[in-house]
């Protein structure tokens, strides 16, 4: 089983997602990466092997910023190799996706991005490809020059226009290097749990990750999709919709517990105020 962990906030993200992947190893595992972005650079840190391998080559190797993504991979498609390691990137390098799950129609999807021009495929994985696409989708929406929030919501709607796409099941974390402060995560059968701090959030594909963090934890359904800033969130669903779900309290989330009405005050009345990504 394949891990994940996503970090925005003020903190140093790099060893927050290590000990979220550590908090992981019991899944079992052949590889693994993060990639970190801090002031409109996309650094990433991967190799096959173990995690404690991945520590090592990022004390020799530091990465620094608040915003990023983690992953530990059972290999799929592809061998157990340093490139096959997720996170994977589009065709510029500036989005940095992470994945479980199995995209059965990615030779497809491949095929179309090959024919419109992008070869620049480095792996073997069908999670690169979904990183292509949705950078494909982002770029030529952002054509013209956009501010940042403009580029937050063509990025969440880039990822959603992909999913559209998808055939198969994912839990996904994408960042990129354009659009600060700012995480998207999504759920297709395969569990993702959005973590909700204070001043941070977090992205996992199981609490245990991050309960050492947070208290707080929504869990998304099939076919949702959430947008994450450091004091924000936004749940959606794949047609569009905005979705309303309780905050479970971390402490016994692993219980699936239900959340106390405070929680769930704070949170509806963020989905009235959040129509728009975070406007």
């Amino acid at each position: 089983m394949c891990g994940i962990v996503g970090y925005v906030g003020r903190a140093h993200a790099t060893p927050i997602l290590l000990d979220g992947l550590r908090r992981l190893e019991y899944r079992g595992y052949d590889s693994a990466g993060i990639a970190v972005v801090d002031a409109g650079q996309l650094d990433t840190r991967k190799c096959a092997g173990r995690i404690a391998s991945l520590a090592k080559l990022v004390k020799k190797q530091p990465v620094s910023g608040s915003l990023g993504i983690s992953h530990t991979r059972w290999a799929t498609h592809g061998k157990v190799t340093d490139e096959n390691a997720h996170p994977h990137f589009d065709a510029s390098g500036k989005l940095a996706l992470v994945h479980n799950g199995v995209i059965e129609n990615y030779q497809a999807l491949k095929g179309e991005l090959i024919r419109s021009g992008d070869t620049k495929f480095r792996s073997d994985t069908d999670t690169e490809v979904l990183a292509h696409l949705i950078g494909k989708l982002y770029e030529d929406s952002c054509a013209s020059t956009v501010d940042a929030p403009g580029k937050k919501a063509r990025l969440f709607d880039a990822v959603r226009a992909a999913l559209r796409q998808v055939i198969g099941t994912y839990g996904i974390a994408v960042v990129h290097a354009d659009v600060p402060d700012f995480m998207i995560g999504a759920r297709r059968g395969s569990p993702l749990v959005l973590g909700v701090g204070n001043g941070e959030n977090f992205l996992a594909s199981d609490v245990s990750a991050i309960v050492a963090y947070t208290r707080d934890a929504v869990y998304l359904n099939d076919f949702d999709l959430v947008a994450v800033g450091p004091d924000k969130f936004e749940i959606s669903s794949l047609a569009g919709d905005i979705s309303e779900h309780p905050v479970s309290n971390g402490g016994a989330a692993i219980a699936r517990c239900r959340a106390n009405r405070s929680h769930r005050m704070r949170y509806r009345t963020a989905c009235r105020k959040s129509r728009r990504i975070f406007n």
